[in-house]
C-alpha cells in the first residue's frame, strides 16, 4: 500500500492546529515563558499544508489562552521560494498573517494579489485565505488567530495550492496593513504615550485595525515605535491582554513587577489584570506589533460604544 505523505503532512498540520488550541494540564502547571525568542532551529517541517505547494516550517511562539480565553496561537514561519499555504477556510476563528520580507501572493475568498513586505493581511472568520511565496527569497511570516468562541477552532481545505495559473489584481480587493513607520503619530491617546519627561513624540503609534475589523473577541492591531531612551507608560490590561511581537530594535519589558530583556524577533504576552511597560535600551527605534484580545465580547462591545453623554461624530 502506499502512503501518500501529502496527506500525512495536512493531517500533521491539523494535529498541531488542535493541539495548540486544546488545554495543556502541564502548561497550566508551569507558566509559558514571559519572552519567547523566534529560534528557527525548533521550526518543524510540514509539506502541504492545507493542500498547498511545496513545504514549510513554524514553530508555537504562543499558545492556546497566552493572553485570554479566546486567544488561539502565535505561530512564526518561513515559507521557501515556490511554496505556500493552500486556499482554505477557518470557520470559527479570525487569523492574520504578516509577511515580514520579501514578496507573496496573497489571496483572500479566491482573489489574489502580490503583496511586498513587511505586510500584514486579516483573514475575517468564514473567509478563505492563501498563501504563496512568489518572490526570490525564503518567506518570514507572523500568524494569530483568535476564536469566536473561545476553544474552538477549525479548518477546511479546498484542494487548491494557488502555485499556478492564478489571476493576479493590480489592486487587492481585501484589507492590508502596511508596516510603515512614516504612519504612525505621536501615541498618548491609547495609553503608549511617552512618560510626561520624554515628550509624546518619542513614543509614536497606529492604530491600524479596531474592533469593528474582526468578528472575535480580537480588539485591535496597533503599530508602535518606541524611541531610544524613552518608555512607555505602565499600561493596565484589565479587560484586553495583549501580544507583543518585536519588529525591529531592542530593550526591556516590564510586567507584574519584572523586567526582562527583548530583541527583534521577540514575543511577549501580556496577560489579564496585569500592567506593561517597555523601555527602549538601544540605539535605534524599538518597533512593535501589538495584538489585543478582549477578555469577552461584551468588553470588545464596550470598548465600540461612543463616551457617556457625547454621540458619534
Amino acid at each position: 500500500m502506499r502512503i501518500d505523505m501529502r496527506v500525512i503532512s495536512r493531517f500533521a498540520y491539523a494535529a498541531v492546529l488542535m493541539l495548540a488550541v486544546t488545554p495543556d494540564i502541564r502548561a497550566r502547571q508551569a507558566p509559558a515563558p514571559r519572552v519567547v525568542h523566534t529560534d528557527p532551529a525548533a521550526y518543524r517541517p510540514l509539506t502541504a499544508v492545507h493542500g498547498g505547494a511545496g513545504n514549510m516550517a513554524y514553530a508555537a511562539l504562543l499558545n492556546r489562552g497566552a493572553i485570554g480565553p479566546h486567544f488561539n496561537f502565535m505561530h512564526r514561519g518561513e515559507i521557501p521560494v515556490g511554496s505556500g499555504i493552500g486556499h482554505h477556510f477557518h470557520n470559527t476563528a479570525d487569523e492574520m498573517f504578516v509577511v515580514l520580507n520579501g514578496e507573496a501572493q496573497f489571496t483572500i475568498d479566491g482573489r489574489t494579489a502580490v503583496l511586498k513586505g513587511p505586510v500584514g493581511v486579516v483573514c475575517r472568520a468564514g473567509h478563505s485565505h492563501a498563501i504563496y511565496n512568489s518572490g526570490r527569497e525564503p518567506l518570514q511570516w507572523i500568524n494569530f488567530q483568535v476564536s469566536v468562541t473561545a476553544g474552538i477552532s477549525d479548518a477546511f481545505d479546498l484542494g487548491d495550492d494557488r502555485s499556478t495559473g492564478v489571476t493576479l489584481d493590480r489592486i487587492p480587493t481585501f484589507m492590508t496593513l502596511s508596516l510603515d513607520p512614516a504612519l504612525t503619530r505621536a501615541a498618548g491617546g491609547r495609553g503608549r504615550g511617552a512618560t510626561a519627561s520624554q515628550g509624546p513624540a518619542n513614543v509614536l503609534s497606529r492604530r491600524a485595525y479596531g474592533p469593528a475589523v474582526f468578528a472575535s473577541t480580537w480588539a485591535y492591531v496597533d503599530h508602535t515605535i518606541v524611541s531610544p531612551g524613552a518608555s512607555t507608560p505602565p499600561l493596565a490590561h484589565p479587560t484586553v491582554g495583549e501580544a507583543y511581537y518585536v519588529l525591529s530594535g531592542e530593550g526591556t519589558v516590564t510586567v507584574a513587577g519584572e523586567t526582562l530583556p527583548l530583541k527583534k524577533w521577540d514575543a511577549v504576552p501580556v496577560r489579564l489584570d496585569e500592567t506593561s511597560s517597555f523601555t527602549n535600551t538601544g540605539t535605534e527605534p524599538l518597533e512593535l506589533l501589538v495584538y489585543g484580545v478582549a477578555k469577552d465580547m461584551e468588553s470588545k462591545i464596550a470598548m465600540m460604544m461612543p463616551p457617556a453623554g457625547r454621540g458619534r461624530q
